[in-house]
C-alpha cells in the first residue's frame, strides 16, 4: 500500500503542477486581481514535495515516525489544497474566478482533488498498518 500511495501522490503532484504551470503562464501574481494568497500558492507545492521526501524516507526505511511526519504534513498540504479549492470554486467553479485561475480546467482540479484525497487515505492507512506491525 505504500507504493500505491506514493504512484497517488506523484500522480497529484503531476496534476498539481499542470494547474501551476497554467496559472503562472497566465500571469499568476502578476494579474491585478486574484484571489490566491501567494502564501499558498508557494506553500503548498512546497510542503507536499517536502511530505513526499519524507514519505520517500518512510519506504526507504519502514520508519513508523516517517509514515506518520508524512501524513502531518500531507494534512497542512491538504488544508492549504482545500482553501484554494474553495477560492476557486466562489465564482461558480472558475467561471468567474478571477486573475489566472479563471484558466484552470475543471477536469484538472478534479483529477488532483481526487488523487489528493486518495493519497491522503492510503498514507494513513499505511501508518496504522505500520504503527500494528
Amino acid at each position: 500500500m505504500g507504493f500505491a500511495a506514493l504512484g497517488a501522490w506523484i500522480l497529484a503532484a503531476g496534476a498539481g503542477c499542470y494547474l501551476l504551470v497554467i496559472w503562472m503562464l497566465r500571469g499568476g501574481r502578476s494579474t491585478k486581481v486574484t484571489r490566491f494568497p501567494v502564501l499558498f500558492v508557494v506553500g503548498h507545492p512546497l510542503a507536499a514535495v517536502g511530505g513526499l521526501a519524507v514519505w520517500i524516507a518512510y519506504l526507504a526505511t519502514g520508519t513508523a515516525g516517517y509514515a506518520w511526519l508524512a501524513f502531518a504534513v500531507l494534512l497542512v498540504v491538504a488544508l492549504q489544497g482545500f482553501m484554494l479549492f474553495t477560492r476557486w470554486l466562489v465564482g461558480g467553479g472558475g467561471r468567474h474566478a478571477r486573475g489566472a485561475e479563471q484558466a484552470f480546467p475543471a477536469i484538472a482540479v478534479a483529477v488532483h482533488g481526487a488523487v489528493a484525497v486518495a493519497t491522503v487515505v492510503l498514507v494513513f492507512l499505511t501508518a496504522i498498518g505500520v504503527t500494528r506491525a
